[in-house]
């Protein structure tokens, strides 16, 4: 079996990183023909292409991400080495690249993460965005996972992967003192804090107040569930949320549950990208999640 050379490794994360095979040669003080034929080489030996020309750019393969990412583990490895010698620094990590929903709850973000926070192994990177943002990069191989609340409509040219990881039941809360709560007829003279029209739960929640013949007082939309929590806490108005984002208000008795709406709840979805090359981590993680849920759906 042939042996990996390092020296071509270690040219192609340099093209990687600068996004030019120019502007890598220049740094290498190479010549970019060199270089070139250097990188082909190791293409040959993977037997995969790393890059694509897209215009004037180099844009990664999914083989060329799945080298880059043991490119990086490589070399940041030997750069410990040297530092473990030097009495610090611990071992080699993997990195899973995760996206979130800017208005995600944060409670069931922390769930998801939680198998993977504390491992010194593991290197997390989250990122938020809007749901298109975080499609575009998780389809350019930036992401491993995306979570979202919402399913992703699959084609034939973005073959995506929605796993529903839970379903968390949606509640009206509000002040600990507030007396019995009677629903929907209490909506008409009490003002409510709402998702905004963009949430599956307020099109859920609004459907079933015009069945009922009930126009709500609306005293604010929000579309950021962090928002929604500390608005819920300050204002003491009603609002209408999924039970986990304000869990640990629930348990403190900060606010109460007013009423649970057993007709709504709020999916989570782990969104992935079919890959040739899946990075081990999303398995693993998926798997321990999926198994969780089943598990809280066979207690319920």
């Amino acid at each position: 079996m042939a042996t990996l050379n390092f020296h071509h490794l270690r040219l192609f994360r340099a093209i990687a990183h600068e996004g030019s095979l120019t502007r890598a040669a220049e740094r290498l003080h190479l010549s970019q023909s060199s270089l070139s034929v250097q990188l082909k080489t190791l293409e040959a030996q993977l037997g995969h292409p790393l890059f694509e020309r897209i215009g004037r750019r180099l844009v990664l393969t999914e083989a060329g991400q799945i080298a880059l990412d043991y490119a990086d583990t490589v070399f940041t490895t030997g750069e410990e080495l040297l530092s473990t010698l030097e009495g610090r620094a611990p071992g080699p990590r993997q990195i899973l690249r995760i996206g979130a929903l800017t208005t995600l709850s944060r409670n069931f973000q922390l769930q998801v993460l939680r198998p993977l926070i504390g491992r010194k192994d593991v290197e997390l990177i989250v990122r938020s965005g809007t749901l298109s943002d975080l499609l575009a990069q998780l389809r350019a191989l930036q992401l491993d996972i995306l979570l979202t609340n919402r399913p992703v409509l699959r084609d034939a040219t973005t073959p995506w992967r929605n796993h529903l990881l839970n379903e968390q039941p949606v509640s009206l809360v509000g002040s600990p003192d507030w007396a019995p709560f009677r629903f929907p007829e209490d909506l008409e003279t009490v003002p409510i804090l709402l998702p905004s029209l963009e949430s599956h739960i307020r099109v859920a929640f609004d459907a079933v107040l015009e069945r009922a013949g009930v126009r709500p007082i609306i005293q604010a939309e929000v579309d950021d569930m962090a928002m929604l929590r500390l608005l819920a806490r300050e204002s003491g108005a009603v609002t209408l949320v999924p039970s986990v984002v304000v869990r640990d208000e629930l348990a403190s008795g900060v606010l109460k549950e007013l009423c649970k709406l057993e007709a709504i709840t709020e999916p989570f979805y782990a969104v992935v990208l079919e890959r040739r090359f899946p990075n081990p981590l999303v398995r693993s993680l998926l798997a321990s999640l999926e198994i969780k849920s089943s598990q809280q759906a066979a207690g319920h």
